[in-house]
């Protein structure tokens, strides 16, 4: 092995490789997978001087540390966390360059759910269909990272990149899903598409990288019965048996039978990726949101 390599001392709740994922597969079963914040993943890389779709590490909630073994220059973006070298702070946000043999611990969110670790060079582990992105609905691409592990380092492309100040969202306090109606809208009644749109939905503690679920109202069908499985595409609102909405994420199947009430356009999806459990959730038909932003003057 190497010594452009880091080991992974903690390797926390769930922490995967993640590049921008392999678009293109869905007609061979294969889902896209990829960084959930997508700009949080760029934006790591970018600060280390990687092409934007370098492979990077995404955590989940409670972060993790790892050891390099050679010096480098490392960036900790997405949701905010306490960030330490051999137990001394470093900025979130902006590159460290960390010793060889020293570790660097992203701690724990302090809001949000997954931050994003850019290493200079990139992660170079073996790519499979074009991407080194962990899928865990499919298992292509490296597992999910276990304490010992040892991940290898490509060549740096570039200087780090500064900046004065690093724009974020702040906290989702709500998570407001615009979506285009359809493909089968049709299956469900009046009152359904009424309590879509008005109910008070919230983000359920059982959702993870496949699918964020919902908690709320059921959704009233006008039809009964399942359609043949057809194809699902990333942002679609599923509807299964109980009613509840589920939006499909970077690892969700390519194909289901349930029925998709409207689908929600990729730039709206990287707040679902920092939405915690609990947190409110409104749907605005496309329509409807496109009215509001002109009215409020939100662009």
């Amino acid at each position: 092995m190497t010594d452009r390599a880091f080991s992974v001392v903690r390797a926390g709740a769930l922490t995967t490789v993640q590049d921008l994922g392999r678009p293109g597969h869905a007609h061979l079963g294969v889902p896209r997978a990829g960084a959930l914040d997508e700009p949080a993943h760029r934006l790591a890389n970018r600060l280390v001087g990687n092409p934007e779709s370098a492979a990077a590490l995404e955590t989940t909630l409670t972060g993790c540390a790892v050891r390099v073994r050679t010096a480098t220059t490392v960036a900790v973006t997405g949701a905010p966390c306490p960030v330490t070298v051999d137990g001394r702070p470093a900025p979130w946000g902006a590159p460290v360059r960390v010793p060889a043999g020293a570790v660097l611990d992203a701690g724990p969110a302090t809001h949000g759910l997954r931050s994003h670790l850019a290493f200079a060079g990139g992660i170079d582990t073996e790519p499979v269909l074009g991407s080194r992105a962990a899928d865990l609905l499919s298992g292509l691409g490296p597992d999910p990272l276990t304490e010992g592990a040892v991940l290898p380092l490509g060549t740096p492309h570039g200087p780090p990149s500064t900046a004065d100040a690093i724009w974020h969202p702040g906290p989702v306090t709500e998570l407001v899903l615009p979506f285009l109606p359809g493909p089968r809208d049709a299956w469900f009644t009046a009152a359904g598409l009424h309590t879509l749109a008005t109910g008070r939905f919230r983000v359920s503690p059982t959702g993870n990288r496949i699918g964020l679920r919902t908690e709320g109202p059921p959704l009233e069908r006008a039809r009964t019965g399942e359609l043949p499985s057809e194809g699902m595409p990333l942002g679609a609102l599923q509807v299964p048996p109980d009613g509840l909405p589920v939006l499909f994420l970077h690892d969700h199947p390519t194909t289901g039978g349930y029925p998709v009430i409207g689908v929600v356009p990729e730039r709206y999806l990287a707040p679902a990726a920092q939405a915690t459990p609990g947190t409110p959730v409104r749907f605005l038909r496309m329509r409807q949101c496109c009215d509001r932003k002109r009215s409020t003057g939100w662009f």
